[in-house]
């Protein structure tokens, strides 16, 4: 079953296995598949093994063999990488646009926040310090009010919070997974709730998670467009 995995920087297998991911290579485990326990894990949507992701190198891979599914993971015996790329920068753009769809959710954005965004892009060219990131994220803090209506503001401040002294801490696809969770997970799904909590309307209740299924969908198709449109590009 086709499915996507991401790894650490060293493309080691964690959790005290350590074997090197090679492309081509299939890996098998010992002894029965079991969902977070054993076996070789992934999900077939990009967004959801970002979710579980322990570091910025994203896999193509096939897995098989007694293979369980969930909603957001499945994991079998053997798991074959088909391809790999380091999507580093890639993540990096994707977590600007994820705080950008939160944004977008408010009526007046704080100044603060869009500049934070624009701050990170800069420094993905190259053109300011990691210092000068840290500045444009501290003001971007500073706007983040962690209330329903400005959850949205916290996506720009988690977008910008990743500089190059965090890649030991796997500094992409953090920043990603922190922005999608403002973006996609929190804001349309708590502004959302609130307005039912609000009414008391249960069928609002059920819209609002409807709201939050489709951003969750709307990221994940832009970030395999992303992934799918880089590797054809490394492919020619």
């Amino acid at each position: 079953m086709l499915a996507w995995h991401f790894l650490p920087e060293d493309k080691r297998l964690g959790y005290g296995d350590g074997r090197l991911v090679e492309v081509g290579a299939t890996l098998e485990c010992e002894g029965e598949p079991a969902l977070c326990s054993n076996g070789m894990h992934g999900s077939a949507r990009l967004i959801d093994a970002l979710k579980y992701a322990s570091g910025p190198i994203v896999c193509r891979v096939d897995i098989e063999g007694d293979v369980i599914e969930e909603e957001d993971k499945l994991c079998g015996r053997r798991r074959t990488v088909l391809w790999m790329m380091d999507a580093t920068d890639l993540l990096h753009e994707f977590a600007c646009q994820c705080a950008e769809d939160a944004l977008a959710l408010l009526e007046e954005p704080d100044s603060r926040s869009v500049a934070a965004i624009a701050a990170k892009r800069r420094w993905l060219e190259g053109d300011i310090s990691d210092d000068e990131l840290d500045t444009a994220r501290a003001a971007a803090d500073e706007a983040a009010a962690w209330t329903a209506d400005d959850a949205a503001r916290a996506a720009a401040d988690e977008a910008a919070a990743w500089t190059a002294d965090d890649a030991a801490r796997d500094a992409a696809w953090a920043a990603s997974r922190a922005a999608v969770r403002a973006a996609a997970w929190d804001v349309a799904w708590s502004a959302a709730r609130d307005a039912a909590r609000a009414a008391n309307d249960g069928a609002a209740w059920w819209a609002a998670d409807d709201a939050r299924r489709a951003a969750i969908s709307k990221q994940d198709a832009r970030l395999t467009e992303m992934v799918m449109e880089a590797h054809e590009d490394d492919e020619e």
